[in-house]
């Protein structure tokens, strides 16, 4: 089986503190079965910088998140290259799968990792960073750069302050 017919399982529980979505499955998180799994990807250096973890941990230590209130889903479970390779029809199907997940597993607060998802997946055309004002199912919504190593957009420290303002929220 190819990795892009492959999907990862989600790191997901009820009551989580932050419900973490990535945008889809890169191949090579596919092929490990790891989420943010490719090298390059800044999600776990982000995740440390922000202060949600007390150390930057290793894709294949993703378990450990469930234990400090922390999950990872994605907005279409379908891996591919990249991102853009998906259809704003699987962004906005995945987005029904993500409202029934949060109604289900009742995070406090879900970050879509990804702001062109978001606005395609929720139809909110001119969402930006941050502080979203409407919920999902009752969670809180934040929108977090995406992380992977093609967003040239953001550094690693520029992406560590914004997970770090998430963290602040939650804390908060």
């Amino acid at each position: 089986m190819s990795p892009a017919d492959r999907t990862i399982p989600d790191l997901i529980a009820p009551g989580l503190d932050v419900l973490f979505v990535g945008i889809n499955p890169g191949l090579w998180s596919a092929a490990t079965g790891w989420h943010f799994a490719r090298p390059g990807n800044r999600f776990w250096p982000a995740l440390h910088r922000g202060g949600f973890t007390p150390r930057q941990l290793h894709p294949s230590e993703q378990d450990q998140l469930l234990g400090l209130g922390l999950g990872i889903t994605n907005m279409v479970a379908r891996a591919s290259a990249r991102a853009d390779e998906l259809t704003p029809a699987e962004l906005v199907a995945g987005a029904q799968t993500l409202t029934g997940k949060v109604a289900r597993y009742r995070p406090a607060w879900v970050a879509v990792v990804g702001v062109t998802a978001y606005r395609i997946g929720f139809a909110r055309p001119k969402a930006g960073f941050g502080p979203q004002p409407e919920t999902l199912t009752g969670a809180r919504l934040w929108v977090l750069p995406n992380p992977s190593g093609l967003n040239a957009h953001f550094t690693p420290e520029t992406l560590g302050a914004a997970f770090g303002e998430l963290r602040a929220a939650v804390a908060g």
